[in-house]
C-alpha cells in the first residue's frame, strides 16, 4: 500500500507488498524488498538497499551525503538487511572513498530515536543501539553488541560482539568481544556477564573468559600478560574471538581497565 501523498520516482524498486506511508520520498536508485513498512515523512535517497520486514518510522533520513569535508561527489551506497527497526529522526549516511564507498546494517538491529549512523559504518546483527547515539565514520560494531544511550562513537572505533557500552559513554578507544566499557572516555570495566547470560553461554565458558581477563588486564600491558597466559586457556574458541579482536588491524588504541 503507497499513501497518494508520497513521492516516488519511477526509476525506484519498490516491492508489492512494502507499504509506505504519507509525504514519503523515495530517490531513483533506492531498492525496498517486500514487507517493509515506511510509516511517514521518511527521506530516501541514493544508492540505497533495503531488506526484508525493516520497519522504519517517521522523519528518518537515509542515503543524504556524508558528512565529510573530503568527500567529493563520488558514488556511494547503503545496504541495509532484513527485519530492523528504524526509529524516529535516525540519519544513517553513505560511505566514502576513504573508506570503502559503503555503509553497511546488516540484520535484525534496533535502532533508537535521533541516531546518527555516519559514513563507511559497518552495523553487523542482533544489536541495539539506544537513543540518540552519535556514531562517527569508520566504525564497527560487531554482533549483538548493546551501545547505551546518548554515547558518542569516536571515528575508526571497533566494539566486539556481545560488548556492551554504558549510557551517556564517549567511546574513543576499542572495546574487546564479550566486554562492559563505560565513563566520560570510554574504560573497560569488566566483562558482560549479564549479556553472555542472556546469550546462553555456559557457566563454565563464562568462568573461563573471567579468568582470561584477570589475567590478560591485572596491568595495562595487557599483551605482554596474554603471552603468559597457558596456551589452554587461549585455545578456548571465544577466548580466541578476542585475541584475534586484539591483534587484528586497528585504528584507535583498546580500551583497558582505568587505573592499571
Amino acid at each position: 500500500m503507497i499513501h497518494p501523498t508520497a513521492i516516488i520516482d519511477s526509476k525506484s524498486k519498490i516491492s508489492s507488498d512494502v507499504e509506505i506511508g504519507p509525504y514519503c520520498i523515495i530517490g531513483p536508485k533506492v531498492e525496498i524488498n517486500s514487507k517493509t513498512k515506511l510509516h511517514s515523512h521518511i527521506y530516501i535517497k541514493g544508492d540505497t538497499k533495503i531488506g526484508k520486514n525493516n520497519e522504519i518510522f517517521p522523519f528518518v533520513s537515509i542515503g543524504t551525503p556524508p558528512q565529510d569535508l573530503k568527500y567529493k561527489g563520488e558514488k556511494n551506497s547503503i545496504i541495509i538487511g532484513d527485519n530492523n527497526k528504524i526509529r524516529e529522526y535516525v540519519n544513517i549516511n553513505p560511505g566514502t572513498a576513504h573508506g570503502g564507498t559503503v555503509t553497511k546494517i546488516g540484520n535484525n538491529n534496533l535502532i533508537m530515536v535521533y541516531c546518527h549512523i555516519a559514513h563507511d559504518c559497518h552495523i553487523k546483527n542482533n544489536i541495539v543501539i539506544a537513543n540518540n547515539v552519535q556514531i562517527a565514520g569508520h566504525v564497527t560494531i560487531e554482533d549483538s553488541a548493546i551501545i547505551g544511550g546518548s554515547c558518542a562513537i569516536h571515528q575508526f572505533s571497533r566494539i566486539g560482539q556481545l560488548s556492551m557500552i554504558g549510557g551517556m559513554t564517549g567511546v574513543d578507544r576499542d572495546v574487546i568481544p564479550f566486554g562492559l566499557s563505560m565513563g566520560n572516555r570510554n574504560s573497560l570495566m569488566g566483562l558482560n556477564l549479564i549479556g553472555l547470560r542472556r546469550a546462553n553461554f555456559p557457566i563454565q565458558d563464562i568462568k573461563l573468559l573471567q579468568n582470561f581477563y584477570d589475567l590478560a588486564f591485572k596491568t595495562k600491558n595487557f599483551r605482554t600478560n596474554i603471552d603468559l597466559i597457558d596456551k589452554n586457556i587461549k585455545n578456548n574458541k571465544n577466548v580466541k574471538i578476542i585475541i584475534d579482536f586484539l591483534n587484528s588491524d586497528k585504528k584507535r588504541p583498546i580500551s583497558i581497565p582505568e587505573n592499571k
